[in-house]
Formats: C-alpha cells, structure tokens, sequence
C-alpha cells in the first residue's frame, strides 16, 4: 500500500511540474513597444519613418504612430503577430504588411523599430530591450526649523526658560 500511494504522489508532482513549465512558456507575458523612427546611420544608410503606421494586434488597433512615435501593445507567448497599414509618403495609399516576430523569453520590455525590420535588416537592428529610466530622487534634507510646519510651531519654541521656574 506504501509503494502505491508514494507512486501516485510522485506522478501527481510530474504532473503538476510539466503543467507549470508548459505554462510558464505558453503565458509568458511581454510588452511591446513600436517606434516609427528613422535610424539615421546603420551601416552607412539611413532608413527614413513613414509618414503613419496603423498597428493592429488580435484584430485590435493597437496603436497610430505618425513620424518619431511610439506605440505599445502586449503579448502572451514567445510569438508576436502584427499587421502594420503603412502609408510611407504623405498623399500614397496605405499598404498592408503581417509581420510576426519571435520574442525572447527573458526580456519583458522589448522595443521594435518598423522601419528597420520591414527594411529586412538584422534584429540587432531593429531590436532592444526597454529600460526604463529612472528618476533620481534627491536626499532628503534636514528641514530648518519652522519648514515643516504651516505655522511654524514645529521644532524648538525657545519655551525653556519663559516657565519661570
């Protein structure tokens, strides 16, 4: 009875270890943010904005960037699908495009620069890790005395000697 109950145990435990590493995959979670950018100098060549960009996730509008904006959209999975309505000239017809790009499992933040993957240009390219950028706080000073207080009765009141005792 002991080696039946320890054998069903263990395979209830490998069961429940294969789901949390199958789900673990499978809902990973990222942000994606998109720039329409122009990268200025990638090897000796510019690869200008366009004009707009219409992003669409999941049969949702996921963001309308025109020149230098970035939009966000978000992710479960290791694969992201999106099709782009992008009007490259002012006055052209939009085109549509369906790209999917494979996402790495580390990185959470990952910023995707359109006009240099459609250009065909390698990930190092049109790929990065977001990092925010954090704000430093300054280091808390001593308030002077009467600074805390709206009516300036916090602190020393030079009451000690006025008691008359």
């Amino acid at each position: 009875m002991k080696g039946k109950t320890l054998a069903i145990r263990l395979a209830v435990l490998a069961a429940v270890i294969a789901v949390a590493a199958v789900m673990m995959v499978i809902g990973r979670g990222h942000t994606i943010y998109l720039d329409n950018k122009t990268i200025e100098d990638y090897q000796g060549q510019e690869y200008k904005s366009f004009e707009r960009v219409v992003v669409t996730v999941d049969g949702e509008e996921a963001a309308k960037l025109s020149k230098r904006e970035r939009g966000m959209a978000t992710c479960m999975g290791q694969s992201f699908t999106m099709t782009l309505e992008i009007t490259d000239k002012k006055g052209d017809e939009p085109r549509t495009e369906v790209v999917t790009v494979d996402l790495p499992y580390s990185v959470d933040g990952i910023v995707i620069n359109l006009p240099a993957l459609l250009a065909g240009l390698p990930e190092d390219a049109w790929y990065s890790e977001f990092v925010p950028q954090v704000q430093e706080e300054p280091e808390d000073e001593e308030p002077l005395p009467g600074e805390g207080d709206e009516f300036g009765l916090e602190g020393d009141l030079g009451l000690e000697g006025d008691l008359g005792v």
